[in-house]
């Protein structure tokens, strides 16, 4: 991989606008993270493939928290791995280029890619029988969810084919032993996902935690519930979701 630093004032002035604003969209997607706690400090990161015919997507620099990073910081890259535009001159964690890649290489439809190495996250992707469904948060995934096997570090290419099969044509995955990983055809969607992934983690913890019985609803519920969640993301219903983040986030930065 080969490093340009770029002057951060003149990047506006290289990019496009679409480019601009998935920009501006991807750091509010960090900064949200950051307010609620979903960050691995310096360690996992979000991706979004940068509108235009060419396959190239944004990351964050290796070394910056979720909260530091801007639209202006964001590193672009292209499917391969080479970076195209670096303002920090800080690279690119390569275990994020792996997987990011893999999924952006084969699934256009998938513009964003988030992951996330949370608490609740890592303690679901542990257990044998992975996401349980016992609350409405998890019905979102019921048989809408992919699982993959811990590897070790994902730094080997060869990773990526297993990825990319686990996932399928699903919007989230359990990357066992490690995190949770969601993805869709906008931020909106993806962090959607993501939202509802965390929360039904938590829950599971939770409610386990407690040492009573669980309650595991049958399959024919779960699935009701899965397609009233599937019917809301067709009407993008997640861009409610979102804008309300986003109000609160332009509350809190005045």
């Amino acid at each position: 991989m080969s490093t340009e630093t770029l002057d951060v004032a003149s990047l506006r002035q290289r990019i496009s606008e679409g480019e601009w604003q998935a920009r501006v969209k991807l750091a509010q997607a960090y900064h949200l993270a950051a307010r609620l706690r979903w960050t691995d400090h310096i360690y996992t990161h979000f991706s979004l493939r940068v509108p235009g015919d060419q396959p190239l997507f944004l990351i964050n620099a290796f070394g910056q928290t979720f909260d530091e990073i801007s639209a202006e910081t964001l590193v672009k890259i292209d499917i391969d791995g080479n970076i195209i535009d670096d303002p920090t001159g800080l690279g690119i964690n390569h275990a994020g280029f792996v997987i990011h890649s893999a999924i952006h290489r084969a699934r256009p439809d998938a513009h964003a890619v988030l992951h996330t190495h949370t608490a609740a996250g890592i303690g679901v992707s542990a257990q044998r029988n992975g996401l349980l469904m016992i609350s409405q948060h998890s019905t979102r995934f019921h048989h809408r969810l992919g699982y993959h096997d811990y590897e070790g570090i994902a730094l080997d290419l060869d990773e990526q084919q297993r990825i990319v099969a686990d996932l399928g044509d699903l919007n989230a995955l359990i990357l066992r032993n490690h995190g949770l990983l969601t993805c869709g055809g906008s931020i909106e969607e993806a962090f959607y996902n993501l939202y509802y992934l965390e929360r039904a983690c938590q829950a599971q913890l939770a409610a386990q935690s407690g040492g009573a019985d669980l309650i595991i609803l049958p399959d024919e519920v779960s699935e009701k519930a899965a397609q009233a969640f599937d019917n809301s993301i067709r009407n993008h219903k997640y861009q409610l979701h979102w804008d309300a983040y986003i109000r609160q986030l332009n509350r809190n930065a005045l």
